[in-house]
């Protein structure tokens, strides 16, 4: 009887013995696909990609807010357009002062101020039509024509600088809104803190976020906008001054032609 039990409990250990040593096996090789599958995708996984600059404007422009952001957004569009046009206009008024005091000063003397007046009708630009004013009026003698020239120079000086005080206006606005929205934002985290009546980070983060958003996005804008306003300006006063110059010029010139 006892050989029996002996057996049986042997055969017993090594019935176990194999049961385990062969689930261990079929763990181990289990462990070994895994490791293999993970180095697999590891190796065929794509890179994140890296989001680019537009991507990542667009995405924090919405997370700023439709409200304040979409304001901030009108400022800068209608700021540009604004610039914009200004810009073509100035351009196109921008003209030869030089060769065109040569033109009218030679046509004077071939062909009188008709001949001259036709040059400066043909000729864009406000220093032109000064020229034609100043002409048109000098048969009256060289004081009404220096009185047209004064005064048809103020009209063109607000020709040139119309619109311009907008494109200000929306620099100053444009950050503005965008502190408006820093406090806002602030409020609106505090308000969170209030009714959860705990300090977590999580609560004001949001808020937070917006809060230098907007001011972030205002102050961009304004950036942008104050560059064309300072080109605009400065290509004014380019302007004006070649519209003072040439005006003395042409009183200096009808002064010889009527000696």
């Amino acid at each position: 009887m006892k050989k029996i039990l002996s057996l049986t409990f042997i055969f017993s250990f090594l019935f176990f013995y194999q049961i385990n040593f062969a689930q261990e096996q079929e763990m181990e090789q289990e462990m070994e696909v895994v490791e293999a599958t993970e180095i697999q995708e590891a190796e065929v996984a794509p890179e994140p990609q890296s989001i680019g600059f537009t991507q990542e404007l667009k995405n924090r422009f919405i997370e700023g807010g439709p409200g304040f952001m979409g304001i901030v957004l009108a400022c800068l569009i209608l700021g540009l357009a604004i610039a914009i046009e200004r810009i073509i206009y100035l351009n196109f008024a921008t003209t030869n002062t030089e060769k065109l005091i040569s033109d009218v000063e030679g046509a004077l003397k071939s062909g009188g101020a008709d001949a001259a007046k036709e040059i400066c009708r043909n000729t864009p630009g406000p220093v032109a039509s000064i020229f034609y004013q100043g002409l048109d009026r000098a048969g009256e003698g060289v004081e009404s024509a220096e009185k047209a020239v004064i005064a048809y120079g103020g009209v063109q000086m607000g020709q040139l600088e119309k619109n311009v005080s907008w494109i200000s206006l929306f620099i100053a606005l444009a950050p503005m809104l965008g502190f408006m929205g820093t406090v806002i934002g602030m409020i609106q985290a505090f308000d969170k803190i209030q009714a959860a009546g705990d300090m977590q980070p999580s609560l004001v983060a949001g808020g937070i976020k917006v809060a230098l958003l907007t001011t972030v996005f205002g102050l961009i804008v304004a950036i942008i906008l104050q560059i064309f306003y300072n080109y605009i300006v400065s290509k004014i006063d380019s302007i004006v001054n070649d519209m003072e110059d040439s005006s003395i010029t042409l009183i200096d010139i009808l002064v010889s032609y009527k000696k």
